[in-house]
C-alpha cells in the first residue's frame, strides 16, 4: 500500500492509472497483462488486482486448451467480451489441463476494471476492447525456463510443444509494440515503464 509519507509504489500508480481511461468494453476498463509464458503475469495480475480493490481476473491459461493453444479468439468473444460489452456477468469454460476437459468457469462481473492475463491477452483481435495493455518485459528464454521449472518434468511435453506456438505467434501477432506500459520484475517489487511507440498495425 501507499505510504503518505512519501511517494506512490509503481504498483500503486499504475492501477491509479488503469482506473483513468473511458470504459473499453461496455461498463468494463478492459486490461490486458501479456507477456512471454513464465514471465511473471499471473502473480502480478494478482498483486495489481489487490490494488484495484479486488478486480477481477481472468486468466487465458483457463480459456486455451491443448486443441486451441492460440485458436480461442471466437470463442473468448462470446464468452467474455459480448457479455460485459452488454453489462451482464461473463462465465466462460474453464480448461482443466489435466482431466483435458473444460468446466463451468467462475463468473466474471463487469466490474469497473477487468484483468485480462495470459499469453496472447494483447493480440490484434483484442486490443480494440482493451482500455490499456501491459508487458511483462522479460526475454522469452529466461520466461520459458521459468516456466519449465514451475512445471516440472511432468510438462516437458507441453513445454515442447509450447514453445514453437508462442513463438510463432508473436511474430504473426506482437503484442509488445502495442503496450502501454512495460513492468519488470526487480527485487523490491516492480518497475513500470512507459511502453514502447507503437507499431504498425
Amino acid at each position: 500500500m501507499n505510504d503518505s509519507l512519501g511517494p506512490p509504489s509503481p504498483l500503486t500508480a499504475l492501477a491509479a492509472e488503469l482506473r483513468a481511461p473511458a470504459p473499453s468494453c461496455g461498463p468494463v476498463r478492459l486490461i490486458g497483462i501479456d507477456g512471454h509464458a513464465g514471465s511473471g503475469k499471473s502473480t502480478f495480475a494478482r498483486r495489481l488486482a489487490a490494488e484495484l480493490d479486488g478486480a477481477p481476473v481472468l486468466a487465458l491459461d483457463d480459456i486455451r486448451s491443448h486443441a486451441e493453444l492460440f485458436d480461442w479468439t471466437d470463442r473468448f468473444t462470446r464468452e467474455v467480451l459480448e457479455p460485459l460489452a452488454a453489462g451482464r456477468s461473463a462465465r466462460p469454460a474453464a480448461y482443466d489441463w489435466n482431466e483435458r476437459r473444460f468446466h463451468p468457469g467462475p463468473v466474471i462481473e463487469p466490474a469497473p476494471v477487468v484483468l485480462v492475463e495470459g499469453v496472447g491477452a494483447g493480440r490484434r483481435a483484442l486490443r480494440p476492447w482493451l482500455a490499456r495493455l501491459v508487458w511483462m518485459e522479460l526475454p522469452a528464454g529466461q520466461s520459458w525456463r521459468r516456466g519449465r521449472e514451475r512445471d516440472g518434468v511432468a510438462q516437458h511435453d507441453f513445454w515442447e510443444q509450447w514453445e514453437p506456438a508462442e513463438e510463432r505467434h508473436f511474430a504473426e501477432d506482437p503484442s509488445r509494440p502495442f503496450a502501454d506500459a512495460l513492468v519488470r520484475q526487480v527485487p523490491e517489487g516492480y518497475e513500470v515503464l512507459p511502453g514502447p511507440e507503437l507499431g504498425a498495425a
